[in-house]
């Protein structure tokens, strides 16, 4: 316990902590996707698949949620306490940048972490609570999805959102393995091309979702 508490105080710890739950929660994202792409198959394989989660495999829903949310909560405390020590022990900003050693994704992934962070909180609320729904029925995830996004405004919300997510898992998938000592520094981060192609894949399968609703492909 002693060797946990002394690796989690540590600068190091905390960034493997981040790592480590960095990658699990890709790992959920890109099942959420897969799971997602379901509706263009229709009503039906759409419920059945909510059916599943909610049903045979509902014990096991209920622990990834339970694992996700202990991820969540130590990423984010993760990330807060390296970002005050950072500011503690360099209180004046640097004079000079450089920027071929930054992408937007790194530049932005603080405030792209909070963005997703309302955006989980709402999108729970929306979609699998339904108290901002505006006619949420139980059992019925289809409905549910195509409904709720059929509102330009929450579809907007959720384009927007998933512009932020893909940055951060274009950051994340990288940066994750080299926070757990699987992969070295790069003064050229633009060279990643298996992060970029997971960013992309993941953006544009969640994204794909909210603009068929709006095109009427989903109905």
């Amino acid at each position: 316990m002693n060797r946990l508490l002394a690796c989690w105080d540590s600068t190091l710890g905390k960034k493997a902590v981040m790592g480590a739950t960095g990658l699990l929660m890709i790992a959920w994202v890109v099942l959420h996707v897969a799971g997602n792409l379901q509706a263009f198959r229709g009503a039906a394989a759409f419920n059945g698949y909510s059916g599943l989660l909610h049903g045979p495999l509902h014990e096991a829903l209920i622990l990834m949620r339970l694992v996700l949310l202990g991820c969540l909560l130590l990423h984010v405390t993760a990330s807060l306490q390296l970002a005050r020590r950072n500011r503690l022990a360099r209180p004046e900003p640097y004079a000079r940048t450089e920027p071929q050693a930054a992408t937007m994704a790194s530049r932005t992934i603080r405030l792209g972490g909070w963005v997703l962070l309302t955006f989980v909180v709402l999108h729970l609320l929306h979609l699998t609570t339904g108290q901002i729904h505006p006619d949420f029925v139980e059992a019925d995830a289809y409905h549910n999805l195509v409904v709720g996004l059929a509102q330009p405004l929450a579809a907007a919300g959720y384009l927007v959102a998933m512009v932020s997510i893909g940055l951060h898992v274009y950051h994340g998938a990288w940066s994750s393995w080299r926070s757990l000592g699987l992969a070295q520094g790069s003064s050229r981060p633009l060279e990643r091309p298996l992060a970029a192609a997971l960013a992309v894949l993941v953006w544009l399968g969640f994204s794909l979702i909210p603009v068929a609703v709006l095109l009427g492909w989903l109905e």
